[in-house]
């Protein structure tokens, strides 16, 4: 049975920890992996993020599957078991792997939060509040001050400042804030 959220973008975020010295060739392994990947059905691209000041040898890979059937897919080919087997002698552990759709990419988890993905309700919540009072206040601020302009480019220079301050101001700034309500404790018996 495919749900609806099967249907949906998906991206994948992995995480791991390369053997120190072996950066360039993991670098150069990843590189293959993504060219290698690109024909594939549903691929919709990949990112390589290289550590962190502070967290040497910490790579994180971002990538976009336009399915979670097609994710599946690729999670289940040739090409994927062996470009693992392939890794192997540059990481140092097995990869953190999570699994993202729909609105969980604008919800980041705090620090020691153990729920693994936000509640789906909460944040459709989260999100009609956010978005209405952007809307309201934004769209009636880019009215008023660009008045001589088309609709359609008032509209789009409404959207480009909204989705710029939810993903980069609000959502991060909310999630913190309401962290326990959107990422609710488990009671344990």
């Amino acid at each position: 049975m495919t749900s609806a959220s099967d249907n949906e973008p998906v991206t994948v975020v992995v995480t791991r920890r390369v053997k120190p010295g072996r950066e360039a060739a993991y670098e150069a392994w990843l590189g293959q992996l993504i060219r290698d990947a690109a024909p594939l059905r549903g691929f919709l691209g990949a990112k390589m993020l290289r550590p962190r000041e502070g967290e040497p040898g910490v790579y994180t890979s971002v990538f976009r599957f336009d399915s979670v059937e097609n994710l599946r897919a690729f999670e289940e080919s040739d090409l994927r078991r062996r470009a693992l087997a392939g890794v192997a002698g540059l990481v140092e552990a097995d990869a953190i792997w999570s699994r993202f759709t729909g609105l969980e990419l604008w919800f980041t988890p705090p620090p020691g939060t153990v729920a693994p993905q936000p509640s789906r309700f909460r944040m459709a919540l989260v999100m009609i509040a956010v978005v209405y009072a952007l809307v309201l206040s934004l769209g009636t601020l880019v009215s008023v001050i660009f008045a001589g302009t088309p609709p359609p480019l008032r509209l789009f220079l409404t959207i480009v400042i909204e989705i710029f301050l939810m993903t980069y101001v609000l959502m991060p700034r909310l999630t913190r804030w309401l962290a326990g309500w959107i990422y609710p404790r488990k009671e344990v018996v």
